[in-house]
């Protein structure tokens, strides 16, 4: 089983202040669509949808470090850490759906524009804004220290452009009368929030399907491998992502010597930790009659 108990980690060090900023986000995500609701302001409305990928990230950031903490069981050999994934796609699927409600709901505002309470508008983006900077000032420390953190923060980061975006619609119809402001960026917010959510989707997608990480080239993996003194074959290589900053790799390598294959896997695992990043490793070693009765049996 993987045990657990990584509370000790530079991200777990400010789970506290993950914590602040996910209270201040998701509460302001809430007073931005009421907001929205009162003023007609799809801006607004848009850039809450926005907040609330900043809300699933915050979320995720904290059950990755929630969940990397428990302790596996004989039902969950992996603990809980998928719970992450799960979360992710639920927020990437349903953030898809509220944009094509924005984008549509913008195309009729282009159509006839309603009347939108431009000062009332403003005071809520401007708070949003202040937030949004006291979420940064609460992460920026954490972010030079945790990649997990990091991407917390990138997160209050975009969010803030989008309450700048708000605040500039406000403004042009404030002092222009310009209606169309309004869905112009509320639709340009929208389309912000789809790249990143299609791409949060994809990775998602790629863990569950169990595919190869990103970062792991597996042709330059198995020739590491192959390089590995008295090591004459390689196959059966797996490596996949239990969730994010968790891979696992599994595979089967064929010794000359079979009385020299713990030194073979000895540098087998080093050579998975230093160049790979990878601590989660099954290796079976195995001597070419032992492969060619294997084949037997899968035949």
């Amino acid at each position: 089983m993987h045990g657990g108990g990584s509370t000790g980690t530079a991200a777990a060090q400010h789970a506290g202040k993950l914590k602040w900023a996910l209270g201040l986000t998701g509460t302001y995500m809430f007073a931005e669509i009421a907001g929205g609701v009162v003023t007609g302001s799809l801006a607004l409305l848009a850039d809450a949808a926005h907040m609330m990928t900043d809300v699933g990230g915050l979320a995720l950031a904290l059950l990755a470090i929630r969940f990397a903490a428990r302790e596996a069981t004989p039902q969950r050999t992996y603990g809980y850490l998928r719970m992450e994934v799960l979360s992710a796609l639920t927020n990437a699927v349903v953030l898809l759906l509220v944009t094509v409600y924005i984008l549509y709901e913008a195309y009729q505002r282009f159509l006839a524009p309603p009347e939108v309470l431009s000062g009332p508008m403003l005071i809520v983006a401007s708070i949003g804004l202040f937030v949004n900077l006291v979420s940064m000032r609460l992460l920026a420390r954490g972010s030079s220290e945790s990649l997990n953190i990091k991407g917390a923060y990138f997160e209050v980061l975009s969010d803030m452009l989008g309450s700048i975006g708000v605040i500039v619609a406000a403004l042009l119809i404030m002092w222009k009368g310009w209606a169309l402001a309004d869905p112009i960026i509320g639709a340009g917010i929208g389309l912000f929030i789809v790249p990143r959510t299609w791409s949060l989707l994809k990775k998602v997608t790629h863990i569950l399907m169990e595919g190869t990480p990103a970062n792991v080239d597996l042709g330059i993996l198995e020739r590491k491998l192959m390089e590995i003194a008295g090591v004459t074959a390689v196959h059966d290589l797996h490596v996949w992502t239990v969730t994010s900053g968790f891979d696992a790799m599994s595979g089967h390598i064929v010794v000359a010597d079979i009385s020299r294959g713990r030194d073979a896997l000895l540098e087998a695992r080093r050579i998975m930790k230093a160049e790979f990043g990878i601590d989660h490793v099954t290796i079976q070693i195995e001597d070419e009659s032992s492969r060619a009765a294997e084949a037997v049996l899968h035949v």
